[in-house]
């Protein structure tokens, strides 16, 4: 039997206001299950991204991020900039593979690669 990844679940201390920003950026619906508490961002291709609320974040860089692909990765990163994204880095694997980490407005990193 395998699993299916359901949900990918952010610790975050306004899930309300993170919520709405990843639906901003990454499209979606809105399910504020428990408002102020826990909120989630279905997504029609893709898991669903859950946002609970928790007393003190977790300090340091997260172990898990999410990442997205562009047909214009220099238009989407700009894009996300602009709604609040903070852009962390640039990275490769050589030329025919790259991507720009950037970080939500509670800080966590996320990447989008392209082309």
């Amino acid at each position: 039997m395998a699993l299916s990844i359901e949900m990918v679940t952010f610790d975050c201390s306004d899930p309300d206001a993170l919520a709405a920003w990843w639906l901003d950026a990454a499209g979606g619906e809105l399910n504020a299950v428990a408002p102020g508490e826990f909120v989630m961002v279905s997504r029609e291709n893709g898991p669903t991204l859950g946002f609970q609320r928790v007393p003190d974040p977790t300090p340091g860089k997260n172990k898990v991020h999410l990442d997205f692909h562009s047909a214009d990765k220099e238009a989407e990163v700009a894009r996300l900039v602009a709604a609040g994204a903070t852009e962390l880095g640039r990275n490769s694997f050589g030329p025919e593979f790259d991507w720009v980490t950037l970080a939500d407005p509670e800080g966590n990193a996320f990447c989008v690669a392209g082309g």
